[in-house]
Formats: structure tokens, sequence, C-alpha cells
């Protein structure tokens, strides 16, 4: 009876590993920057996160992990994904300083990206500076991460990259709000309707891959679509989003992580919206 017992647990631990590493990703990023940080020499470094929790497990063994190099000589270029089908809409936000990060989450649940007929609702976007994707090797000043997720919990994020150049006009609405949280985490600002179309960017043109979240638990399933239109954005309001990472790093991109066996491809030429 005792050895029924045994195998029984051995074999449920291994289906929970199983269904962990395959199903969608269910899990939100760990919001308390106190359990991890940037800070490649830290123990608490990008490195070591997959040794912090049991449950972070993914961050060190899983092999779809993101951010990836985006690099053009791998990719197959498509046209059948089409322009991406978006609807956002105003809604109420509250601006949120998550010590490694700062991020503005949304209430409607009216704005949303469509994918193969399945509604992905635009949830919170926040900012990585430097970028965590790279393309062709090359990295750039700011990324921005809008957070889309079903009732079931599939996640799909848009990524959108920026350099150096004239300001963002999001951002620039932002502005006292962010200076009112960003040197102290765990604040909290209700700011009233934001209205998310204002951040403009390319449908036709975009990478798509599965991927991660950037940050842990890392979980995986995530559909990726990394506009290829890069975006401007001022040094000031780059710096004004960095305050809000309060380790030696000054950083908050996730180190490049291996491609493996995965497919990765670029939309060229979607139909008008």
């Amino acid at each position: 009876m005792a050895k029924l017992a045994s195998t029984v647990l051995i074999f449920s631990s291994i289906m929970a590993l199983v269904l962990l590493s395959s199903c969608p990703a269910m899990s939100q990023e760990v919001e308390d920057e106190s359990e991890f940080n940037y800070d490649e020499g830290s123990d608490k470094g990008p490195q070591n996160w997959g040794n912090i929790k049991p449950e972070w497990f993914m961050c060190k063994n899983g092999t779809k992990q993101s951010p990836i190099d985006l690099l053009n000589q791998r990719v197959q270029i498509v046209s059948n994904l089409g322009a991406l089908q978006i609807n956002y809409k105003p809604s109420n936000a509250t601006l949120k300083n998550r010590g490694h990060d700062i991020m503005l989450e949304l209430f409607s649940n009216s704005s949303y990206l469509q994918i193969n007929g399945t509604q992905y609702v635009l949830k919170q976007l926040h900012w990585h500076s430097p970028s965590e994707h790279t393309i062709d090797g090359k990295r750039f000043d700011l990324e921005l991460h809008l957070v889309h997720q079903t009732p079931s919990g599939k996640i799909a994020v848009i990524g959108i990259l920026y350099k150096i150049g004239i300001p963002d006009i999001f951002l620039s609405l932002l502005k006292k709000d962010l200076e009112a949280i960003s040197e102290s985490t765990g604040a909290e600002r209700e700011i009233g309707i934001v209205v998310p179309n204002l951040i403009t960017f390319g449908r036709r043109q975009y990478y798509r891959y599965i991927g991660s979240l950037t940050t842990p638990p890392c979980s995986q399933n995530i559909t990726w679509t990394i506009v290829t239109e890069v975006k401007s954005v001022s040094k000031e309001q780059i710096e004004l989003l960095r305050v809000a990472v309060h380790d030696e790093s000054n950083s908050n991109a996730r180190p490049l992580q291996p491609l493996n066996d995965r497919l990765v491809q670029l939309n060229k030429f979607g139909p008008r919206v």
C-alpha cells in the first residue's frame, strides 16, 4: 500500500510539472520588487531568478523564454497574419510604482487585441529601459509592453520599441503623475481616464513568436507581438521611468534568452485597417 501511495505521488508530481510547462500562462507578474532585481551580481539577479522560489523554476528551465534577439536572418516572412486587430477605448486607470517598473493598470475591460478570433483584454502596460527585445542585435532605449489576457488566463503582449528623440505624447500626458510616484516604491495614484489609442504604432508589420513573461515567474506560452516601427521618446521621459528601479543595475531589462527551436514570424504585408 505504501509503495502504491509513493508511485501515485511521483506520478502526480511529474504530471504537475508537465502541466505547468505546457498550459497557457496563468501566472501574473510578481509585483513585490524586493523578491528579485536586475543586478547581474546579486543573488536576486536574473541569473538566479529560477532559484529563488520553486514556482519560478521556469526562469531557469523554460525552453520558450523571453526576451529574444529578433534576427531577420532566421525569421519566416509571412503576410497571412494580417494587420493587428485592436480595439482600444478610454478607461479609468491607476499608476503604480512596483519598484522594478512603472505600471499603468486599466479597469474598464473594454479594450482588446483579437488574435485568431480570440479576444485578449488590455489589462495593464509597463515600461522597460533599455529595451528587452533586440532586432539584429540592436538594443533600443525603451520598450513598452501592453499586456492582454483572456478570461481563461491566456496572455498576449504587444511590445513597442523606442529610441531617444522627441517626447512621447502618451508619457507627456502622464508626466505629473509619474513625478508623484516615481521615487516611492509601492505608491499608487488614481489618474482618472486614460486613452490607450494615444499609444500609436504600426499594425501591419510586426514579429510574432511564443515566449514567456520577462519577469518571475517567467510563465511560458505567451503570444508575443513586437512592432517593427520604432517610436520616439525623450531622454527625460526615460529617466523618469528609471527612477522606479531601486537596485544597482539602473536597468529593468532581462538579458536575452535562447531561441532554441522556436518559429519567429515577420508579418509584412497585412491589409490596411
